[in-house]
């Protein structure tokens, strides 16, 4: 069991090597993702929404940004951080966020199952990536953020929202009951990977479990925001 899920992980890092040229259509609703003006029109309204929450959140301090991706957040949250360090899998992920957002940002080139903190950080931040978390591995991802806190610390994260009217749009949304997704890149390419969506009520209930004090909200239609705090001494 352990192996499988191993060989699924590795699968899904294969996938985000191969595709970093072509991640920000994604979120920029271009190419296969265009969905005429009206659903772009939503789609860039509910980035505001989470954009806001964000401001809102104001992540100061020193900011470690998990999974950071191409950049579009990490480049965001340079307004808000004194010092920001980003970490990804994906050496091709990081070479376009470089580029994306310059100097200032302290990368770190790890796997976010292995890695371990050897600072610690005012502010954890990751954007659309528990869901890429199978269900063997939340506590062990939550327990990676809760090492990564310094005393008084906060996390905010964005994601996915698990509903019908997201499912509907999006050609890489999964089904609501769904584990996992196939995705195909532009050259024919097919991976599986993990896309386990969360609904806000459920995804407080669980982190209540692991000693988090949450509150999750929805963004529009398609995403949800989350802020947590550990719960008593760590």
């Amino acid at each position: 069991m352990a192996d499988d899920l191993q060989e699924k992980l590795d699968e899904q890092l294969r996938y985000y090597r191969a595709r970093a040229p072509e991640y920000d259509a994604w979120a920029l609703r271009e190419g296969g993702f265009d969905r005429g003006p009206r659903e772009r029109a939503k789609w860039f309204a509910d980035i505001a929404k989470l954009e806001r929450a964000l401001d809102r959140f104001h992540p100061s301090g020193h900011v470690l940004e998990l999974a950071c991706g191409t950049g579009q957040w990490t480049e965001r949250l340079t307004r808000y951080a004194d010092r920001l360090t980003a970490v990804d899998a994906a050496e091709e992920v990081l070479d376009l966020n470089r580029r994306r957002v310059g100097d200032g940002v302290r990368y770190i080139h790890a796997d976010m199952f292995s890695w371990r903190p050897t600072e610690t950080y005012d502010v954890v931040f990751f954007s659309f990536w528990l869901s890429h978390v199978p269900p063997e591995r939340f506590g062990q991802f939550w327990s990676l953020v809760r090492t990564a806190l310094a005393p008084g610390g906060r996390v905010f994260f964005i994601d996915n929202l698990a509903s019908p009217e997201a499912e509907a749009l999006d050609p890489e949304h999964p089904g609501s009951e769904e584990g996992s997704v196939v995705r195909h890149l532009s050259d024919g390419r097919a991976f599986r990977v993990w896309k386990v969506l969360h609904r806000p009520k459920q995804l407080v209930a669980d982190l209540g479990e692991l000693g988090w004090d949450a509150a999750a909200h929805r963004a529009g239609h398609f995403f949800l925001h989350c802020h947590a705090t550990p719960r008593g001494d760590r």
